[in-house]
């Protein structure tokens, strides 16, 4: 910002199916559990010697029945281990270590296809030159020019120079097309199909592929091609790694829903970071001047080191108490969880029914459990949960078909209007003024989400705060973008221009990650991780009527 077999995890981990072990409270350590099924205990009053005479069974089953006293025989079906950990004993988060574990993972989410998007000018350059080789030093001033107005597919391009063929004329637009399709219908599908495919092999299996479609990207910049099979290999990549990205993406906010709201957070922190990181990249490449092929292969193999660092940090996951507590809470549900809390603190030796009504009662038991057990197994309506965060999902879509409607379409348009022809601050005005204070302030605004979530989830403030973004786009069209035939030019400082790019990316940043860390909190544990894919495919959504809206919007500037 995708589907491969599954690799192989350490010590047969699955990133999906949590150890029981790990939810054990187990009184007897060493203890022969579980060791076949005995005949049940009579019936009868508890030894006198006994003050406690049912103690927390650490081998309940699944109806959560109490141990038998001491000298007496299991339950039918009880196994070792089976005392799930309950609300009253959750985890910690220790050294925040699975907050850090879902940064990395936003960030591995996007920092491949920003350094991608980076690497424009390096695509176009190579369509345009007649042997389409790799560049050398005779294009430097040419690379670098092109490297600072062609870091992002929506950008409008600059008029082309005489010498570009048409492939490079048409880059960016079919770049834009190749870009948002697959990811709006492969988000749409994931929505719907991510209960039928693991989520292990969603998520390692789209990390895999992007990896391979970054080292073949990588191997590609030494290689001599022709243009149209450069250009057709390279739509095909856009189109590969959009569309697993799409299924990692919903897949990992599916994932966070799972989570408190505030674990969402740092997905969208780690999303805002990639954008900042390859701002400054391209920045250096500028001030470096480097050749734009050996740029452009940085890029790649640093986008294929940190997928593979975000590969590690996923398997890592499931060895973390904290963050199986929540898998089992999804996979039992919470009335199951309240059921077993409820029979471990009861006192039978002041609730035990008469031995005529025992049948009774244990039908009773087994009957809430398993109907408080029910809707972790279902399949949930999709509809039904739709209609639950109908709000922050309309909510996040329109934040980013603002977003994307003026920002890089018209303001990487922009001019500076305090510097001449020859004033260096001309090369480096868009990056620093457009692309990097976008990327800084947006990423303060989705890390604000971690230290306060104002307003609350059903407050009416959201949906105003995100409709009165659009003002934004106004004020942007009325700044200095060139060229201009119909709207008069009303901001023309450059210090203006910074000051609403700021506060427009901030407050994108902001009501964006609060709308995606809202939207899974709205439905039932159970319900989250396919709230938080549906949630994934409005943000899809609005990205694409974003880059529909773009062409509108710079056509009336």
């Amino acid at each position: 910002m995708g589907l491969l077999p599954p690799t192989s995890r350490p010590g047969g981990v699955s990133p999906e199916t949590p150890r029981a072990a790990s939810f054990i409270l187990d009184p007897h350590p060493g203890g022969a559990h579980g060791q076949g099924v005995l005949p049940e205990p009579e019936l009868g009053p508890p030894p006198p010697d006994r003050p406690d005479p049912l103690r927390p069974d650490p081998a309940a089953g699944e109806s959560g029945r109490p141990q038998a006293p001491e000298g007496g025989s299991y339950q039918p079906g009880i196994t070792e281990n089976a005392v799930t950990m309950t609300t009253s004993h959750q985890p910690q988060d220790r050294y925040r270590a699975v907050w850090l574990i879902f940064f990395m993972l936003g960030l591995g989410t996007l920092l491949p296809w920003n350094f991608f998007m980076t690497a424009t000018a390096y695509f176009t350059n190579r369509l345009d030159m007649s042997q389409n080789v790799s560049l050398g030093p005779a294009e430097l001033s040419k690379d670098v020019e092109l490297l600072a107005t062609s870091t992002a597919p929506l950008a409008t391009s600059t008029t082309p120079s005489p010498e570009r063929n048409y492939l490079s004329a048409i880059f960016n637009n079919v770049m834009t097309l190749c870009a948002m399709l697959p990811l709006l219908l492969f988000t749409c599908l994931n929505s719907f199909l991510h209960q039928r495919i693991p989520q292990s092999v969603r998520i390692l299996g789209s990390l895999v592929a992007i990896l391979l479609v970054f080292l073949i990207t990588a191997i590609l910049v030494k290689v001599s091609l022709d243009p149209l099979p450069f250009f057709v290999i390279t739509m095909i990549k856009i189109m590969l790694i959009n569309s697993f990205g799409a299924i990692l993406q919903g897949s990992l906010f599916g994932l966070a829903g799972l989570l408190p709201a505030s674990y969402t957070a740092p997905i969208m922190s780690g999303q805002g970071l990639a954008g900042f990181f390859a701002s400054v990249a391209m920045i250096c490449a500028i001030a470096s001047g480097s050749e734009l092929s050996e740029s452009a292969f940085g890029y790649f193999i640093t986008a294929c080191g940190v997928i593979i660092l975000t590969i590690i940090c996923y398997l890592g996951l499931p060895r973390l108490e904290f963050y199986r507590y929540y898998q089992q809470l999804k996979l039992e549900g919470p009335g199951e969880q309240e059921t077993k809390l409820d029979l471990i603190t009861k006192d039978p030796s002041t609730t035990c029914p008469p031995p005529g009504e025992e049948s009774k009662a244990g039908q009773e038991e087994l009957g809430v459990s398993a109907s408080n057990s029910q809707p972790s197994n279902k399949s949930h309506s999709v509809r039904a949960i739709l209609r639950s965060i109908l709000v922050p999902a309309l909510s996040v879509c329109f934040v980013f078909t603002v977003t994307i409607g003026v920002f890089p379409a018209v303001a990487a348009e922009v001019k500076s209007s305090i510097a001449d022809t020859t004033s260096p601050w001309n090369d480096y005005f868009i990056p620093v003024s457009c692309f990097l204070t976008f990327n800084i302030f947006d990423w303060l605004g989705r890390s604000l989400t971690a230290v306060t979530m104002w307003p609350g989830k059903d407050s009416l403030w959201l949906p105003i705060l995100v409709l009165a973004r659009l003002a934004f786009v106004p004020l942007l069209l009325l700044c200095n973008v060139q060229p201009r035939h119909y709207l008069p030019m009303v901001f023309d400082h450059d210090a203006l221009y910074i000051f609403f790019m700021a506060a427009f990316a901030f407050s994108n940043g902001y009501l964006a990650s609060l709308c995606m860390c809202f939207g899974p909190k709205k439905v039932t544990p159970a319900e989250a991780e396919t709230a938080g894919a549906i949630m994934a495919f409005f943000l899809s959504l609005g990205l694409a009527l974003g880059a529909v809206f773009s062409f509108l919007f710079r056509a009336i500037v």
